[in-house]
């Protein structure tokens, strides 16, 4: 039962969101073992002085200035010396790692593991992601020299460190509002949290050995038990956005739907006066074509509670824009069936696949990286996201998105075929958005892929108790 959870023998991050402004990611490869292993032992003894300490989900009563965690991948379980049995009962696509997968996860051209940054092509490997959260840099830096410095220097090599600073009120490169809808978990309740029309999520979703929400199943637990229970997998993904490329796609579309008769009745004419601040039509109609895309405005308000304004009145509390779902609109009027929000979490909709509508929720943590993008001076410098997709199984829950629902769009054969507009592995010669508007359609077409993948690895984020099982190794 998820009541029975000890909250503090989870990693925190995983049920529940830090919500600090900076996070560092240490990509690590592991230099002496014996070395890497006195340390997990030491952040997860409890006591401050020996090491910077592993974050538990415990709740606190005055939330800690920094906060840590560690996800450790196949290879670095390997070489702290987990024995051959116990590394061959972790699932497949664990074990073959991120880049193994890629063509499940839509990684090709652009975004094919030969075209990855450096480090996560480094022959040493990917052992170890140590992620620092911090109010200021001043911080992050404090607790980086902990793990990385002098002290540690026969533990770990550095093969990079991936700095994330949070936008205000949580937008990201593309303009919009993001990680508005999380699960709610059972019995785990952040009194932050907004309402949320969705079923609670049983925490066997993000934790092993605990019922999930696919009927009558369990995760598997790799073995031994104090190793793989109450533990979590994690996709950690580096995802350039393509910011240049969406805001010119959107001005193209604009224009398209300006031209075409169906536009008047997509935005009727005047309705970009109502607005606040009122706008030009063009700037309207791209506008609309972001949020018909993605399924919500850039703002964060749902097409299926307001379809004609970013700005209704009466205002929408953000406290209700998780307030809402698909099965009055099955047609995709308001909210088109291929938008990304409908993909990736299709809440109550009518799809072919019954039953997995609540199945495949994922917990994501991501932060944004590179600098602000002004529209008023474009520039070709990265920018993207830091992203962290946390599940109890990666094929079943993070790959099923992946490939059925963003890329292949099995949810309803109206958009089978075509991937997600947003994040999706288009390709201008074949990528088509489909907006329904009344008993006919616009079709846009030609956009390229705005997402790039740069990196990435599978990462298990073991529970307190595994880490001082795997600090104790070779004793």
């Amino acid at each position: 039962m998820g009541h029975d959870v000890d909250l503090a023998d989870v990693q925190g991050n995983i049920l529940r969101g830090y919500r600090k402004k900076y996070v560092r990611h240490l990509v690590l490869s592991i230099h002496d073992a014996a070395s890497a292993r006195l340390w997990l032992k030491n952040a997860s003894s409890g006591d401050g002085a020996l090491a910077p300490q592993v974050t538990t989900a415990a709740p606190w009563d005055e939330k800690p200035s920094t906060c840590l965690n560690v996800g450790l991948s196949h290879r670095g379980l390997r070489v702290l010396g987990v024995d051959a049995v116990s590394l061959a009962s972790f699932p497949h696509e664990f074990v073959g790692g991120m880049a193994s997968r890629a063509l499940k996860l839509g990684d090709v051209g652009p975004s094919d593991p030969s075209q990855w940054k450096s480090e996560w092509r480094d022959p040493r490997g990917v052992h170890l992601v140590v992620t620092v959260h911090a109010d200021d840099v001043a911080q992050l830096d404090d607790v980086t020299e902990r793990i990385t410095g002098p002290k540690n220097s026969r533990a770990f090599v550095e093969l990079a460190r991936l700095d994330g600073v949070g936008f205000d009120e949580g937008y990201v490169h593309f303009g919009y509002r993001d990680n508005i809808a999380e699960p709610h978990f059972e019995f785990i309740r952040d009194p932050q949290d907004r309402p949320d029309c969705q079923p609670l999520v049983e925490v066997g979703a993000v934790l092993l050995g605990y019922a999930n929400p696919v009927e009558d199943v369990r995760w598997e637990v790799p073995e031994p038990r104090v190793l793989g229970f109450n533990g979590s997998f994690n996709a950690f993904r580096v995802l350039e956005q393509r910011v240049v490329e969406f805001e010119e796609f959107l001005s193209e579309a604009a224009d398209t739907i300006m031209s075409d008769p169906l536009g008047e009745e997509l935005l009727p004419l005047g309705t970009e006066n109502t607005w606040q601040p009122p706008v030009s039509r063009r700037e309207a109609l791209r506008e609309m074509v972001a949020a018909k895309i993605l399924g919500r405005w850039r703002s964060g308000v749902p097409l299926e509670l307001s379809p004609l304004s970013p700005t209704p009145d009466p205002p929408i509390d953000y406290g209700r824009f998780n307030a809402f779902g698909f099965a009055d609109d099955p047609n995709g009027l308001r909210c088109p069936m291929a938008s990304h929000v409908r993909r990736c979490n299709p809440r109550d909709g009518r799809i072919v696949q019954r039953n997995t509508n609540h199945a495949r929720r994922l917990v994501r943590r991501g932060i944004p990286y590179g600098p602000p993008f002004n529209p008023e001076a474009p520039d070709d410098v990265e920018r993207g996201l830091l992203g962290v997709f946390l599940c109890g199984s990666l094929i079943a829950q993070y790959e099923a998105v992946q490939y059925d629902w963003v890329n292949l769009g099995l949810q309803d054969p109206r958009i089978t075929g075509t991937n997600d507009p947003v994040i999706g592995n288009n390709d201008a010669q074949f990528s088509s958005f489909t907006l329904p508007v009344g008993d006919s359609s616009i079709q846009l077409r030609g956009f390229p892929r705005f997402v790039h993948t740069r990196g990435g690895e599978y990462l298990f984020l073991p529970s307190l108790s595994a880490l001082r099982y795997l600090g104790a190794l070779g004793h």
